[in-house]
């Protein structure tokens, strides 16, 4: 994609086909100054532009084979619309309207659209809870044999590892169980563009044996925003069916932008990655040691997610911080670290905040988070009290799945009082974000335990962007007859 883009350049091609901006010539000159003319002269057709109109010069396909050689993957797809679509054709290629799909309780979002727009029947798999801690890790292969055991006729089987706190699933051991019964084994490796480039981070799901992993290479990588990759290996789920199926959703205007940051990455990891990732992970040992030695911050690490009942193995770049001994709410801390130290968090949460730590980092950033940190515990006290979110506990945060996701959606639907609501069957989603695992999923049947979780923590900072009524005085349910 690189050398394309350049030789693109360096011919000096006259385009008369879109994008309308013509190299950057046609571009408001505000727009410019700010994005810079780069940005313009990298966004050509991907064919009838950066290659010809029948793709002759196969310059896609040949980047997605090298990806494929570096990951050790059969086959590689390349997507600009984010693991969001990536997820959704590994779905669709696995099984159909009505048919059962085993998928862990803790999936994203993106996994539920997939659910409504097919007609997919999810057969849920209970994540290992961890109580005291308030989160999910991904379920254990115990637990997908024994749901395979009560549903045979299931198409394959959906885990998120590793979550977005950095807890992974035994992939290895959850294969097994799905080719033991000749089915296939979709990863949502969303969080694990690195995984295939350091030996000290955890495996990686070609390696373990999955048949279908997605992968964000703008969350971990070097990608730009909507940078997502599909690999496909064995005989499960052939090639042609994948990209027939991702074709429904793709977009037929990709990114060449988006489609050389895929490829760069590629490159990069190529030819730098154990060292890029060592040093991330040498520098993400001394920014936790160093956080876990300022009074009331403790760093969430393997000892914490890792052990019976909780994740089998552990990533240690999302450096999750819990900030609970300060008295005050992950909300909160975000908010205090943007407007009085412009540092952003990531994962916020009523406890935890999430510090992000890649290649990209070094000891200069590094040490402007840790000094941030140190502040924050000073400014905690005068942030006024925490807003209490009301936690269940697993027995109750867990509803039940009385229809499909897509019958409940596009069912008949009316709105009533979040007071009234307990009882009544979803029709929406509702997502604490990040991490973005809905609380509520259409079809499942409310409880005021759930409902006072969503309410309690909306007052208390939680983003909840998917209702139809943002202020959740309101809740989209099935219409009764």
């Amino acid at each position: 994609m690189l050398e394309a883009l350049a030789e693109y350049r360096r011919t000096g091609r006259l385009s008369f086909t879109p994008p309308g901006h013509k190299q950057a010539r046609g571009a408001d000159p505000a727009v410019r100054d700010v994005l810079g003319d780069a940005v313009f002269l990298g966004d050509v057709l991907a064919s009838g532009g950066l290659d010809d109109r029948l793709s002759r010069g196969r310059v896609l396909a040949r980047a997605e084979e090298l990806m494929a050689d570096a990951v050790h993957a059969d086959h590689t797809f390349f997507t600009t619309c984010g693991s969001s679509l990536s997820v959704k054709a590994a779905m669709l290629a696995v099984a159909g309207p009505h048919e059962k799909l085993l998928i862990g309780r803790d999936a994203h979002k993106s996994v539920v659209s997939g659910l409504i727009l097919s007609g997919i029947e999810p057969v849920w798999v209970e994540p290992r809870w961890d109580a005291e801690r308030h989160l999910a890790h991904p379920p254990s292969a115990e637990e997908f044999a024994e749901t395979f055991a009560e549903h045979p006729d299931a198409k394959g089987a959906l885990v998120t590892s590793p979550t977005p706190y950095g807890g992974c699933a035994d992939l290895r051991a959850i294969a097994a169980v799905c080719h033991r019964r000749s089915v296939p084994l979709i990863v949502d490796e969303a969080w694990g563009a690195h995984l295939p480039f350091h030996p000290d981070l955890p495996s990686w799901a070609m390696d373990a044996g999955a048949d279908i992993c997605v992968t964000s290479i703008h969350k971990m990588g070097s990608g730009l925003e909507q940078g997502s990759v599909f690999h496909l290996q064995g005989e499960l789920v052939p090639p042609e069916l994948l990209k027939l199926r991702a074709g429904l959703l793709s977009t037929t205007s990709p990114s060449v932008l988006i489609y050389a940051g895929l490829d760069g990455w590629r490159r990069q990891m190529a030819l730098r990655g154990w060292d890029l990732m060592g040093a991330a992970l040498d520098l993400a040992a001394d920014v936790r040691a160093a956080v876990e030695a300022i009074d009331g911050l403790h760093v969430n690490d393997r000892a914490d997610f890792c052990g019976p009942g909780l994740a089998d193995d552990f990533d240690p770049l999302p450096v999750v911080i819990d900030v609970d001994g300060l008295g005050i709410t992950g909300f909160q801390a975000a908010d205090w670290l943007r407007e009085h130290r412009d540092i952003e968090a990531h994962l916020t949460d009523h406890r935890r905040i999430g510090a992000q730590l890649t290649h990209g980092d070094d000891p200069e950033t590094t040490g402007e988070l840790l000094a941030a940190l140190k502040d924050l515990t000073t400014a905690a006290p005068d942030l006024g009290p925490a807003g209490r979110v009301d936690v269940p506990p697993p027995s109750e945060l867990r509803l039940a799945q009385v229809s499909l996701p897509r019958d409940a959606f596009f069912g008949p639907t009316q709105d009533v009082p979040v007071s009234a609501a307990a009882g009544r069957v979803a029709a929406e989603m509702i997502t604490p974000y990040p991490p973005g695992i809905p609380a509520v999923l259409p079809g499942e049947r409310l409880n005021e335990p759930v409902l006072r979780y969503l309410r309690t923590g909306l007052a208390a900072g939680m983003n909840l962007p998917d209702p139809s009524d943002p202020r959740l005085e309101t809740v989209r349910v099935v219409a009764e007859r």
